[in-house]
């Protein structure tokens, strides 16, 4: 049993005229890879959802079982499969190149129908009446990585979302391993419908570190520093992070949670917004990278109208 008796701090205030209009707590830890080190907000060790943070450490068995150099995988291929991705005619193309080189086609993904993330491949569907396809999915990358997996080994591919399966076996060992699990913590469907493991913020970043700064798993380092835009797209936070960096990874997951490793010091941190908010949280991750001397990369903190008057701003309390 979990007893969910944390204290967030507060992380982001928007005062409007005077007047706090929102606020928004959370936590941030800041580790090396050794021991965390700094905490912003008291988790008690509380386990959180690693949601779509949990793609690169998926992906690691792409390594481990040799699946780039059976399927013969370009770089960006592998970004796809770590991807939280917009949906956009990039993300789709490398996508498809990927599931042909494994020779399957769309209807093995379980992964679900959703409109692009890309509010710009959203709108060109809509005006050329072109409806979404499953590898809109942000998700369809992790599922193809997931099937190549599958046919590589001979494993069903008509259960590789079912808890029990070889495939999901596999990856929540390898997890247990590289987050340095040592205690149980709940499993539960991750909203593109395969499992998903929770653990304390600590552990996510023991995870991220043992991933990143291992020259085992250099291709999967590369792939997101080489193929930002493949890793999230248009207005994403982790690309943006990547993109306006030097050697810095960072992977957003939903359930308000960014994690960002320096590959150059060998240190991560993770943020938790507590209430989800993706606004207060990309805020506070490019407040906590200029903290560090990691990047500057500018944010607009004032609040307008619709005409362009400044009727307050984001105060950020890190």
């Amino acid at each position: 049993m979990v007893n969910n008796n944390t204290e967030p701090e507060l992380l982001v205030e928007y005062v409007r005229d005077g007047l706090v209009e929102e606020e928004h707590y959370g936590y941030i830890v800041l580790s090396d890879k050794d021991r965390a080190f700094d905490f912003t907000g008291d988790t008690k060790n509380y386990p959180f959802y690693l949601r779509s943070c949990a793609k690169p450490l998926q992906a690691s068995l792409i390594i481990d079982f040799g699946m780039d150099k059976f399927y013969d995988m370009a770089e960006d291929e592998i970004a796809i499969c770590c991807a939280s991705h917009a949906g956009e005619e990039i993300h789709v193309n490398t996508a498809m190149r990927l599931l042909k080189k494994i020779g399957l086609d769309e209807s093995y993904l379980k992964c679900g129908l959703h409109k692009p993330l890309s509010k710009t491949e959203q709108t060109k569907m809509l005006i050329s009446g072109i409806p979404e396809n499953i590898l809109h999915n942000n998700c369809s990358g992790k599922h193809i990585m997931m099937l190549g997996l599958c046919k590589m080994k001979n494993w069903d591919l008509k259960t590789y979302d079912n808890p029990e399966h070889p495939l999901q076996q596999a990856i929540k060992a390898k997890i247990t391993e590289l987050c340095r699990l040592t205690h149980e913590y709940p499993i539960t469907k991750d909203g593109c419908g395969v499992p998903i493991m929770s653990m304390p913020l600590t552990n996510m970043l023991h995870g991220y570190l043992n991933l990143f700064c291992n020259p085992k798993y250099e291709k999967i380092k590369n792939a997101f520093l080489n193929y930002p835009y493949i890793i999230g797209g248009e207005d994403r936070t982790d690309t943006k992070i990547i993109e306006n960096s030097d050697g810095i990874a960072a992977k957003v997951g939903a359930g308000g949670l960014c994690i960002v490793v320096n590959t150059r010091t060998e240190e991560a941190f993770v943020v938790k917004i507590a209430d989800c908010d993706m606004k207060a949280r990309e805020i506070v991750v490019l407040q906590v990278l200029k903290n560090l001397h990691w990047a500057d990369i500018e944010f607009d903190n004032s609040i307008k109208t619709l005409h362009g008057d400044t009727v307050g701003e984001i105060l950020i309390t890190v």
